[in-house]
């Protein structure tokens, strides 16, 4: 059983910046199989990054060119590099498998129970 602990989270500054972190333990072949979602009160959580069978990174618009998707096999860890924060990215974030993908999208459906997330508050 595949488990996976988010880290990294706090309060930040608009501007600013954080580095999210997602250990795997368990049975997990490839880090590329984990994606990063987050979810803002009275929203649907949604895919903010993942990484394609292809191995492109793909983002939602709204964190486009702000933040990266990285990770270390030898670490078993997934890393999610945010920066220039805005306010609209307070939420808690999550890591987590995708049901699928495919060589040009991430699934927003995942296949594990959700862990307690990571959260992420920017605000002056």
């Amino acid at each position: 059983q595949v488990q996976l602990v988010e880290s990294g989270g706090g309060l930040v500054q608009p501007g600013g910046s954080l580095r999210l972190s997602c250990v795997a333990s368990g049975s997990i072949f490839r880090i590329e199989t984990i994606a990063w979602y987050r979810q803002t009160p009275g929203k649907q959580r949604e895919l903010v990054a993942g990484i394609t069978t292809g191995g492109t990174p793909i983002y939602s618009d709204s964190v486009k060119g702000r933040f990266t998707i990285s990770g270390d096999n030898a670490k078993n860890t997934v890393y999610l590099q945010m920066n220039r924060l805005k306010p609209e990215d307070t939420a808690v974030y999550y890591c987590n498998i995708p049901r699928f993908r495919t060589s040009s999208t991430v699934s927003d459906r995942v296949t594990l129970d959700w862990g307690q997330g990571t959260q992420v508050t920017v605000s002056s």
